[in-house]
């Protein structure tokens, strides 16, 4: 039995809405943004799985309004924006949905392709449309979930290309919008530890040992570090911060110590 919604409607408590709250990145986000004091508009395809995060998370399901949504369709985006208004002021949109189909551009048909590109891309252009409204009216802020894929290659190149896309967007978006007192900014994770990568170690038990090389810090980043990062850049500690893309990466996008070891033939690296 799903639990039922709490009744937010009436709060002058601020609002910000979180699109993919179901995958793990989208629950460490809205569990954050809930402790710095907003109600949650958690958005989500799948309703069932939802549903199931917030009666696992109960501080959380009383301060936020689950709301089943495909954000790859207009439609659906308009009907989320109304919802979402009812709970309060939106002053916060945090674009997180986001999926890849194939590994390479040999594997990768035009249909591939171009599922990327919607949900990626244009689903949180379609978000922020729809909120941009509210979104000058409350001063607020839009912070989208980008990826090191956006300016490495690293495979997936529809879901890569469609992160750079995302990445420019955030800078339209600071530049045409600053006037109004709204703000954009990215966060652009490396490898994140969620349950997916859980479930590939337990059939390859050495990969976050493996992982862990190829970055500076010599860790994997955790959802709580993408939280962190989203709470810092939508809060009044980063006020003069736009247009900005933040690399959570444990230093991915720094180098490699190992190829700098090779280059500088230095064992200092």
């Amino acid at each position: 039995m799903m639990p039922a919604s709490p009744d937010l409607s009436g709060t002058d408590k601020k609002v910000a809405l979180v699109t993919g709250m179901a995958g793990d990145i989208g629950l460490a986000i809205a569990r954050r943004l809930a402790a710095d004091g907003y109600q949650i508009a958690g958005v989500d395809k799948d309703q069932e799985r939802l549903h199931t995060v917030l009666a696992e998370n109960s501080d959380l399901r009383a301060v936020t309004r689950p709301l089943c949504c495909d954000v790859t369709r207009p439609a659906d985006v308009e009907r989320m924006a109304v919802a979402a208004r009812k709970i309060g002021a939106v002053c916060l949109l945090v674009n997180n949905a986001g999926a890849v189909t194939s590994p390479s551009l040999q594997s990768t048909s035009f249909a591939d392709f171009a599922q990327d590109t919607d949900l990626n891309l244009n689903a949180p252009f379609n978000c922020f449309c729809a909120l941009s409204g509210d979104l000058i009216a409350n001063r607020g802020n839009v912070i989208n979930i980008a990826s090191a894929n956006a300016t490495g290659v690293y495979g997936h190149p529809g879901y890569s290309a469609a992160k750079a896309g995302l990445i420019h967007l955030t800078r339209l978006i600071a530049v045409e919008y600053g006037k109004f007192g709204v703000r954009a900014n990215a966060v652009s994770p490396g490898t994140v530890q969620t349950n997916a990568w859980a479930r590939r170690a337990r059939n390859e038990p050495e990969i976050f040992e493996r992982l862990k090389q190829r970055f500076p810090l010599q860790r994997i980043v955790t959802t709580t570090d993408i939280a962190n990062a989203v709470s810092f850049l939508a809060s009044d500690a980063a006020a003069a911060i736009t247009g900005a893309c933040l690399d959570v990466d444990c230093g991915l996008s720094a180098g490699r110590a190992e190829e700098a070891r090779a280059f500088s033939r230095s064992d200092d690296y």
